[in-house]
């Protein structure tokens, strides 16, 4: 068992907290440097959905699991950031400055969304997000002269300084990359005082606002950052299908994009990652448990049945999803024959004076 004793405030907000993590976050990064070299080519493939949807899901944290904003849209942002992307490197324009404009145009249309929104919370918020996504999937089908319409967009492999990324690998490092700078920003973001202001916003908003924290003001900080994280998402998510057409940013995707930070668990950027691990494999293991199911029971509609009663369990008998569960299994072996059960009982995250509103 691990004990930190802290001699300085500043060790709070340290990136690494001690030697150990230091040690296993290198062994990962490393593993995964050399997971081109490890796996086959499906599996890699696989490993650039996981990276993109880190990234989106990033984005969907920070602004559902830090600052309590609920949100039925971003599929939305993220047929922003792709649509951007296949419109600006249609027109000749390089990869790094495409990729720039994808997420600035995202976090423009997020402070759109999120300024209406400012007096919205819990189903109100959803059902204004789900609206959103409504309004802007509805465009990219009736704009045909711009989007193309049901016939889509196609997207040619990435030029970055001057080197042409077709191969898998060299795409899975540009996504792995964006996935750590992504991480990190957010890790630093989170340490800053905007960040404690989403936090404090998320846990009592009346609090929050008797501290002089601008509601508004952060709000519509934590919508601009994370949609512009999804657009981002977007980007790469187009290049990595090479077609984009209006199919692909429906509500399901909206609704899969929240599954992801609620199976990761809420308000972990590590549930983030876990989460759309957990997403992109789900599909394959059903498509591998086919084979011993019996004949008789009906194959239609399998993946969508195992995805709901999965994400019904994950919220009644756990909560805090992934990530949680590794934290239980840790502090167990940490504290163990002393650990209590009720060590992760579930909080009240409002006052007395919120609920009475």
């Amino acid at each position: 068992m691990r004990f930190i004793f802290k001699t300085d405030y500043a060790q709070d907000i340290r990136l690494f907290q001690h030697g150990g993590q230091v040690f296993w976050y290198g062994l990962l990064l490393v593993l995964l440097l050399a997971a081109p070299y490890l796996v086959s080519g499906y599996v890699l493939s696989q490993l650039h959905f996981i990276c993109i949807y880190s990234i989106v899901g990033l984005g969907l944290m920070l602004l559902v699991g830090y600052t309590g904003q609920i949100s039925l849209g971003h599929a939305a942002f993220l047929a922003v950031g792709a649509y951007t992307e296949a419109l600006l490197q249609g027109a000749g324009v390089p990869f790094v400055i495409s990729l720039t404009c994808a997420a600035l145009f995202s976090a423009v249309v997020g402070v759109i969304v999120g300024l209406p929104a400012l007096r919205l919370k819990g189903i109100y918020l959803a059902i204004a997000t789900f609206a959103f996504n409504v309004i802007v999937e509805e465009i990219i089908t009736r704009w045909e002269s711009v989007t193309g319409g049901n016939s889509g967009k196609l997207l040619k492999a990435i030029e970055l300084f001057g080197y042409r990324l077709a191969s898998q690998e060299s795409f899975y490092y540009l996504c792995l990359a964006l996935t750590v700078l992504s991480c990190l920003a957010l890790i630093n973001l989170l340490r800053s005082p905007t960040g404690r202001a989403f936090v404090a916003i998320r846990d009592s908003e009346v609090s929050a606002s008797c501290m002089g924290i601008n509601l508004a003001y952060y709000k519509t900080v934590s919508f601009a950052i994370s949609a512009a994280l999804t657009g981002v998402g977007g980007a790469l998510y187009a290049h990595k299908v090479g077609f984009i057409s209006p199919e692909q940013f429906t509500l399901i995707q909206s609704i899969e994009l929240v599954t992801i930070v609620i199976i990761g668990g809420v308000g972990s950027l590590h549930g983030a990652v876990l989460g759309a691990a957990f997403i992109i494999m789900l599909p394959q293991a059903i498509s591998i448990a086919k084979g011993w199911l019996p004949d008789t029971l009906p194959q239609a509609g399998l993946q969508s049945v195992v995805f709901g009663l999965i994400l019904v369990a994950f919220i009644i008998f756990e909560p805090y999803g992934l990530y949680g569960r590794w934290l239980k299994i840790r502090t167990y072996f940490d504290v163990f024959p002393f650990y209590r059960r009720g060590t992760f009982r579930r909080q009240r995250s409002y006052l007395r004076s919120e609920r009475l509103r």
